[in-house]
């Protein structure tokens, strides 16, 4: 007498999607790059004054932005970073909206 044979049931598999959440994470973040206009001093108070940052960390900024040419100075949600964006055109500094790399 033989013994049935017994085969493992196959789930079946759903196509997988690129997972749109991933990008929708990622936080977006406010640029200021390095001009020939503004004076260094300018940038670290301007950073001070707009986002309260201390001096020290200001300043570690402001020598991002004139070293490497950029740096990064705020992060959050689309809308707040347009704000802080528009906020440094205002105070003539050069500024963009990305996503955070």
């Amino acid at each position: 007498m033989s013994t049935p044979t017994v085969a493992p049931l196959r789930e079946a598999v759903a196509e997988q999607q690129p997972d749109e959440t991933v990008e929708a994470d990622r936080p977006w973040v406010t640029v200021v790059w390095n001009d020939p206009v503004n004076l260094m001093s300018y940038v670290t108070h301007v950073l001070m004054k707009v986002f309260g940052y201390p001096e020290d960390k200001a300043t570690a900024l402001m020598l991002d932005v004139h070293h490497k040419g950029r740096a990064v100075v705020s992060s959050g949600p689309r809308e707040r970073m347009e704000g802080d964006t528009a906020t440094l055109h205002g105070y003539g500094l050069w500024a963009t909206v990305q996503h955070d790399s």
